[in-house]
């Protein structure tokens, strides 16, 4: 069989698995994201990086099924959530790791209600950076706009309901350190290019220091949920249990596909979506 026969095939059953998936992502999707859209949005994601259909296909379902969850987008164009080929060595197989972007924390906290505001920033040596931390907490940044220089940390700040603001600073060290670690789960060093650290250095450096404030704020039961999977992938775990859940038994076979496109003829969808109601 030829590689292209092997790409195909591998593609078939990724597209087969998503059909029967959307149901169960319908039902978890808020209503401005609809299953067949994250189909679409996962099949482009295949295309522009081909290493993910070398992953274990239920665990690229489950990454897919945990952007359900959340809400969130996968994909570089809004940086809400990446899906990213890494070896596990636990089980010797490509998994495909759901991480969740810097943009995608920030639409989590803001739509949990329990913040006014949340926002997050690098900083470099050649700016102005003072903060303190104690009973008079201060905080003060001033950007540059001509050279930056070298990179020295981020921080993350959020406005409580209350109209308090709680912050706090993450060290380059600490940044460089998760990001090394990320980096060397991914074997493959084609596929190393895909991964948000490699193409999306500050914003990631800006979700560190969102996560670590999050310890130290109120929030949501979806926002703990987006914690505890962000936190899993960094130990390089995924979560598969999600795909475990789903109903793969709803008569969805031979469905329609469009080689080109990807998207799945909606009527049988619908007819799987009318079984769990």
């Amino acid at each position: 069989m030829s590689t292209k026969e092997i790409s195909t095939n591998k593609l078939s059953n990724v597209r087969t698995l998503l059909a029967k998936a959307i149901p169960q992502m319908q039902m978890a999707l808020p209503k401005h994201l609809t299953g067949e859209r994250l189909s679409r949005i996962a099949l482009t994601e295949i295309r522009k990086n081909p290493k993910l259909l070398d992953c274990e296909p239920k665990s690229f379902i489950g990454a897919i099924m945990q952007c359900a969850q959340l809400g969130l987008e996968p994909g570089t164009e809004l940086g809400q959530a990446y899906l990213i080929p890494f070896y596990n060595s636990k089980n010797k197989q490509e998994d495909c790791q759901f991480i969740i972007g810097y943009r995608g924390m920030i639409t989590l906290a803001r739509n949990s209600g329990q913040l006014q505001s949340i926002n997050a920033q690098c900083v470099y040596s050649n700016e102005v950076f003072e903060f303190e931390y104690g009973i008079n907490e201060k905080l003060k940044h001033i950007p540059s706009l001509a050279q930056k220089g070298e990179f020295i940390g981020a921080y993350a700040i959020a406005k409580l309901k209350d109209g308090g603001y709680q912050f706090l600073f993450v060290d380059k060290e600490k940044i460089y350190k998760l990001r090394d670690e990320q980096l060397s789960k991914i074997k493959n060093e084609y596929a190393k290019k895909y991964s948000p650290w490699a193409s999306c250095f500050e914003e990631m450096a800006c979700k560190t220091a969102i996560r670590r404030l999050f310890k130290y704020l109120p929030i949501s039961v979806e926002l703990q949920t987006a914690i505890s999977a962000d936190e899993a992938a960094d130990r390089g775990e995924q979560n598969n249990q999600l795909f475990t859940e789903i109903q793969t038994d709803i008569e969805v076979d031979n469905v329609d596909v469009d080689n080109e496109t990807g998207e799945i003829n909606e009527t049988k969808i619908n007819d799987a979506i009318s079984q769990l109601n």
